[in-house]
Formats: C-alpha cells, structure tokens, sequence
C-alpha cells in the first residue's frame, strides 16, 4: 500500500458540489492498493500513519505523531498512486489493485483508523468518486510511503 500524507490546517472533500469529508489541523492521507496488500499490509500502514512524526514539540522540531496531539485525519483513495510513470508520457495502472480489492481494502482501512486513532476527527472520501479535493497543506510537509504487502 501506498500513502501520501499531507499534514493540513484544514481540508474537505466534496462529491456533486456536497461536503462529504471534513477535518481541521491533521493529516490527508491519500492512499493506493497495491495487488500484493492484504488486512495485515492495511493495518502497518495505519499503525505508520498515526505514528508519524509530523508535528512540531516545542522546539518547532518534527518530533510528534498524529496520536500524540490528537490531531484529525482524513482517508482518500487515490489509486494514482500506484501508477507506473517510468516511461512515456501517460501513466500505466497495472501497479495498482482491482477495483474490488482496493474497496475492500480501503474500507477496512477507514473501519480501523476508528479504533486506531484513539482522539480527533476520522474521515473518509468515497471509494470510486469523481471528487474535489481541498486542503491546506501546513508547512508545506508532505511524505510518501510505502508499506508492501505480504501476500
């Protein structure tokens, strides 16, 4: 699985000029399935997600993750991703997980990050939405991961 986290000051997603997703201060994790993830690929990710250090401590030094400062986060499927962009100039998506195992995946994700994340707001975009995405990236601070799957 990959995610791209983005630590915001605020952002929303919106399906049809509707308000869908809301947080305040936190993180936009925007996240791909790979063919190899699996519940437990899911679940490091996550545990990784809530983790990261970050925010600042008192000294203005990346030091804090998302549990620590009870801070809000926001899942998005983006399967892009996952793209392949090694040659030409349009991406190929054959990197990425089917349409059925990336909902399921994503859907479990969004049911664990409830638990996980014991403070601050949890939301979700749909799965599979044409959707606008707004957000105000803090910092800027922006990190890509990559956890694999075990499968």
């Amino acid at each position: 699985m990959i995610a791209l986290l983005q630590r915001v000051s605020e952002a929303r997603v919106e399906v049809d000029d509707q308000v869908v997703a809301l947080i305040g201060a936190g993180i936009v994790a925007m996240i791909a399935v790979e063919p190899s993830d699996i519940c437990e690929t899911a679940d490091r990710l996550l545990e990784r997600i809530a983790g990261y250090r970050m925010f600042p401590d008192r000294q203005g030094r990346m030091n804090l993750g998302l549990n620590q400062i009870g801070a809000d986060l926001l899942l998005i499927p983006q399967f892009t991703l996952a793209a392949d962009t090694s040659r030409g100039l349009r991406a190929g998506f054959s990197p990425a997980a089917p349409p059925q195992q990336a909902r399921a995946l994503f859907d479990y994700m969004v049911k664990q990050a409830n638990g996980l994340c014991a403070q601050g707001k949890r939301a979700s975009a749909p799965f599979g939405m044409d959707m606008d995405v707004t957000l105000t990236n803090r910092g800027p601070v922006t990190f890509w991961i990559q956890q694999r799957g075990t499968s």
